[in-house]
């Protein structure tokens, strides 16, 4: 989810920007050195810019959003910036912003109590169910949860990706996108709509009336959305937004494509690395499952699963795997 930009400092506003760099050439299955390359810019840079020893600059922000297809979401996080150094009396924006939007309600602080998701494949679609037990530790209720979708078929080949999905765009007919909560249906409302990309406000209201979040309150949520394999690409990232307590993942395979799984994480201030635990398999019904948890993850940390069926035949992966 997405910081409370009106009342962010410069620090924490260029701690988002780098987190959300990280994000995005993560997502895209780069290295920081091949996304210097492609930008144009020295090896180290991307490095020292993700850690927080180089400052965003317009340039970099352009020259990123477009070689990682982030669709404005870093040129976003750029804009913030410069509001923030504007309000702490620093230089103006060099280019004319928009007023930030808020996500929540001043005055309200989420805390996601629990974090589980599961996906599911079939053989041809893999589908996601979220769900979030989420707290209101503010003084304002909460009335809308900001939710993002992002695909990539070729991490590691942004070009590749990028025209895979200008010629077959993720649509919300395919994606099905229905979420509830307290056995309540949630009407949802499309903020960014890309090829690759959704951000979605999850509201606490429909047809027959609403349900905010009230401070001191904790309500699970749930969403569920379906993405076909020919637009998925096999890998699964969780990135912590919100300050949390525990964080899980299950991913559920047909057993007779005897799939294996490996996973790195990564933070603000390391690069990546094996996760420090290996997720747990079990055959159950004709299905392998794959779970892995964490309790009081990093905020920015980041999670990635990725995965192979060894059953297709597939050329050896280069990466440790559990089996």
């Amino acid at each position: 989810m997405e910081e409370q930009h009106d009342a962010m400092t410069t620090e924490q506003a260029a701690e988002a920007f780098a987190a959300e760099t990280a994000y995005w050439r993560e997502v895209r299955g780069l290295s920081k050195r091949a996304l210097a390359a492609a930008m144009s810019f020295d090896p180290s840079y991307v490095s020292h810019v993700e850690s927080g020893r180089h400052k965003p600059t317009e340039d970099f922000a352009r020259r990123a959003d477009e070689a990682l297809g982030a669709g404005k979401a870093i040129w976003k996080r750029w804009c913030d910036y410069e509001a923030a150094k504007t309000r702490n009396g620093r230089m103006a924006p060099r280019a004319p912003q928009a007023v930030a939007e808020q996500p929540y309600a001043s005055g309200s602080a989420l805390v996601v109590e629990h974090d589980a998701a599961r996906l599911d494949y079939d053989g041809r679609l893999y589908r996601l169910t979220m769900r979030r037990l989420l707290r209101n530790t503010g003084t304002e209720p909460v009335t809308r949860y900001l939710i993002r979708i992002s695909v990539d078929r070729y991490p590691g080949e942004p070009e590749r990706s990028n025209a895979h999905y200008r010629t077959h765009p993720l649509t919300w007919e395919e994606l099905e996108l229905s979420a509830t909560c307290r056995g309540e249906a949630m009407r949802w409302e499309a903020k960014h709509d890309r090829d690759a990309f959704k951000e979605v406000w999850l509201l606490f209201e429909n047809g027959q009336g609403r349900f905010p979040l009230y401070p001191g309150e904790s309500v699970w949520i749930e969403y569920a959305y379906a993405v076909g394999d020919e637009k998925w690409g096999r890998w699964f990232q969780r990135a912590v937004r919100l300050p949390t307590e525990h964080l899980e993942v299950q991913l559920a395979f047909p057993a007779a494509l005897d799939p294996v799984v490996w996973g790195t994480e990564t933070s603000m201030t390391a690069e990546a690395s094996p996760l420090r635990t290996a997720p747990v398999r079990r055959d159950e019904n004709g299905t392998r499952l794959f779970s892995w948890t964490t309790s009081t993850p990093p905020l920015h940390a980041r999670y990635r699963l990725e995965w192979r069926f060894r059953a297709n035949g597939e050329r050896d992966a280069t990466h440790e795997e559990f089996r």
